[in-house]
């Protein structure tokens, strides 16, 4: 009797297992994972100089805040004329950090609607997505800004009036 209750615990805990692996293999980010044009696993961009008006503020300022997005996601700070990886799969934006007087680069990958804080002035997005996704940018009342499809090509854009972000 202890022999064929110790098969089926085994049994059970494979089954399991295999659930378990199933569900992990096929998780992942909202896009489709579909090869880049040129197979390259990043893109490296330079960021821009300053914005005009950053320059005439001091850094640290009191009245100065830090951006972000909420739902978090990954970010860094880069020096104007500094370069920077966007890989495969990210939107990429570029916010100035009046804070630090660098560019804040989100990392916008998992498929969300990410609502921006103290995204002000000029700044740039790279669309390195993958599967042919649609990204929009939402004004106060839900009113669709802009959207775009990744193409290769760094644009600029004005932050200020942008109270979110769409990636997928």
């Amino acid at each position: 009797m202890h022999g064929v209750r110790g098969r089926r615990s085994i049994l059970g805990l494979i089954g399991a297992l295999a659930l378990m692996l199933a569900a992990v293999l096929t998780a992942g980010p909202a896009q489709a994972a579909v090869a880049s044009n040129d197979g390259a696993a990043s893109r490296v961009l330079t960021a821009p100089a300053a914005p005009q008006d950053a320059q005439s503020a001091s850094p640290r300022s009191a009245a100065a805040n830090s951006p972000s997005v909420s739902p978090s996601a990954s970010s860094i700070h880069v020096a104007p004329g500094g370069s920077f990886s966007c890989p495969s799969g990210n939107l990429c934006t570029e916010v100035w950090d009046p804070t630090t007087g660098s560019w804040e680069i989100f990392f916008l990958y998992t498929c969300n609607r990410y609502y921006t804080s103290y995204w002000n002035g000029a700044g740039y997005y790279y669309d390195f997505q993958t599967g042919g996704v649609t990204s929009y940018i939402y004004g106060q009342s839900g009113n669709v800004l802009h959207s775009f499809r990744p193409d290769s090509a760094l644009h600029s854009y004005t932050w200020t009036p942008v109270w979110s972000v769409r990636n997928c």
